[in-house]
């Protein structure tokens, strides 16, 4: 896991939804390159989708124009913190992190992405 590029692929949300539920699918993008972790989501008003930046165990919203949400994954791609951040704000770093998920504030409780659910990314390598 995480041998991914910068690029688009999909984060797919498996977690425990309904048996009969099929896993929810999201836009994704992948910033895997120093470059492209450290321009993140500044200066943007909205994200489609979500950005996964790796690796990563922290993050901040300094000069960021939108509040974001923020959900910490450990090694096997498995939630163990999901904060909200309003701009201007400095995250403390998560031990276990080893990739960092964000999305516009609100929309990871409707995707169901909350501790302990696992994730999977597809594309991006």
């Amino acid at each position: 896991m995480g041998r991914w590029r910068d690029g688009r692929g999909e984060l797919v949300v498996h977690g425990d939804r309904a048996p009969t539920t099929a896993p929810l699918t999201i836009p994704l993008e992948i910033a895997t390159s120093y470059r492209a972790r450290t321009k993140g989501l500044l200066g943007r008003d909205s994200l489609d989708g979500a950005i996964l930046l790796s690796p990563a165990n922290s993050v901040h919203t300094f000069r960021m124009r939108i509040p974001i949400d923020v959900a910490y994954l450990d090694r096997d791609l498995k939630v163990i913190a999901v904060h909200t951040m309003k701009p201007w704000r400095l995250g403390l770093p998560r031990l276990r992190s080893r990739h960092v998920l964000e999305a516009e504030a609100g929309v990871m409780a409707g995707w169901g992405v909350r501790v302990g659910v696992r994730v999977s990314v597809e594309g991006g390598g």
